[in-house]
């Protein structure tokens, strides 16, 4: 289990997975439960993460009742300091994970039309509940990030540690793959490109003619769903959160009765309007629009990459080569397509995936292959840019299921020995954080709980 888990909440996963059951509940009596600093928890909001939980499957040691307000606290906890602290999130962040899950939930439900109907919700309204947990979730685990980051262990620390370990408490390993990847971006046609500049010129129009606004065209036609739902407005930001082509524009801006010349990033094509600016930082609205794939390319793209897959292997250059001289992947081509993985917490790196943590479309194809072997070209929507992209991988390693060594899985171990230093802090956070929060809880809430942190009530 992550640590997040262990001392936020319900992960944000799991709670958008649950969105079927969270949609649902509206006819709890609400009442107010817990107030922790000035943040009221709802009867209704503790209903939801105990649906949540029981659509998910998630058991509890104890009563729910008692478990799950107190995770919603010790989350309201790390939220508060995060805001003290000044810790933001970029909307493109928030805009790349919740289209990732998305189109996560449309992959597995079959249409956007069914995933619509399967949580009687809009799309929009799926979206706008998705960015708000995503926020909240990014938020604490850059709070948390920030609490820990100094936290360090030696490798005599880590030895110490497995040496120690009973024999029946040595960590079993799942299987982990390497895996390499070849990505071809399909060639998006110079009409298509013209055609967005068009339409974004043509919105620029409608408003300096004063026939409509910036932010009813924003709710009617921008892309980026998340904001279009408020007109395309994003909250105060920094320079350092926003994509840097999107930033030198959006930062230069003046008037807010004018609009930015068409500015492209990685997520497409923008028109930008300024609202305010404090200091160092900038509240917009923008339209986004998004050149579309044709699928001629797509099926042009993996034509060529089978065509590679083929001459790789022939003998006629090796994967490694054909990954640093042809692939459109910048994070792996200068490292033999090797995709890595990034401790979030540490920062240590590893090219080692257990499955689940394999991008869906990558793994779905991985867990048929044997070492070695090429796959057939595919496409996946990388969660980073949301574009579609070809792509074709090889299976570099399996290493099977087993127990730790020292010799073997250090890193893993050392990562143990790290999540359980950082928990120890992180506990010690919270119990002192505690003392210096206001926080109440309704009689009926708080008789015959024993919460983990007993601070909450204070004699």
């Amino acid at each position: 289990m992550s640590l997040n888990l262990k001392v936020a909440a319900l992960s944000a996963w799991m709670l958008l997975l649950a969105l079927p059951a969270t949609f649902a509940q509206n006819n709890v009596i609400d009442e107010v439960a817990w107030v922790v600093g000035d943040e009221a928890i709802l009867k209704s909001e503790i209903e939801e993460y105990r649906m949540d939980a029981l659509y998910n499957g998630r058991k509890f040691d104890g009563d729910p009742y008692c478990m799950i307000p107190e995770e919603i606290a010790v989350q309201k906890l790390f939220l508060h300091q995060a805001a003290l602290d000044s810790i933001e999130v970029s909307e493109s962040e928030v805009i790349q994970q919740v289209d990732a899950r998305i189109n996560y939930y449309v992959a597995n439900i079959g249409s956007m039309e069914k995933m619509e109907e399967y949580w009687n919700k809009s799309a929009t309204q799926i979206r706008e509940t998705l960015r708000e947990t995503v926020r909240e979730n990014i938020k604490v685990q850059r709070m948390q990030q920030k609490l820990v980051g100094e936290v360090k262990v030696t490798p005599a620390e880590v030895r110490r540690y497995f040496k120690n370990l009973p024999a029946d408490s040595i960590p079993y390993i799942p299987t982990q793959v390497e895996v390499q990847i070849i990505t071809q971006q399909p060639e998006i046609p110079l009409e298509e490109i013209e055609d967005v500049k068009r339409r974004l010129r043509e919105y620029t129009d409608r408003v300096n003619k004063g026939e409509t606004s910036f932010s009813t065209l924003a709710r009617l036609y921008s892309e980026d769903r998340g904001t279009a739902i408020n007109g395309g407005e994003m909250p105060f930001t920094g320079r350092g959160y926003l994509d840097p082509a999107f930033a030198n524009v959006a930062f230069n801006l003046q008037d807010p009765n004018k609009i930015s010349k068409i500015v492209e990033s990685e997520f497409g094509f923008h028109i930008i309007q300024l609202m305010e600016k404090r200091g160092d930082r900038i509240k917009v609205r923008h339209i986004l629009l998004k050149p579309h794939v044709p699928e001629e390319s797509l099926t042009a793209g993996m034509a060529r990459l089978d065509s590679i897959a083929d001459e790789i292997r022939n003998g006629k250059f090796s994967f490694e080569e054909a990954a640093a001289v042809l692939s459109h992947d910048k994070d792996t081509r200068n490292n033999h397509g090797l995709l890595p993985k990034v401790d979030q917490q540490s920062g240590s790196t590893t090219s080692r995936f257990e499955m689940q943590e394999l991008p869906p479309e990558i793994a779905k194809v991985v867990d048929k292959m044997q070492v070695g072997e090429i796959s057939e070209a595919f496409t996946m929507i990388p969660q980073k840019t949301g574009k579609e992209q070809c792509v074709i991988v090889k299976l570099k390693s399996r290493i099977k299921g087993h127990k730790a060594t020292i010799s073997e899985d250090y890193q893993r171990l050392k990562d143990i020995v790290l999540e359980k230093r950082r928990a120890e802090m992180l506990d010690k956070w919270i119990r002192e954080k505690q003392k210096q929060t206001y926080v109440r809880i309704s009689d009926n809430w708080k008789n015959n709980c024993t919460f983990k942190y007993p601070g909450w009530i204070k004699e």
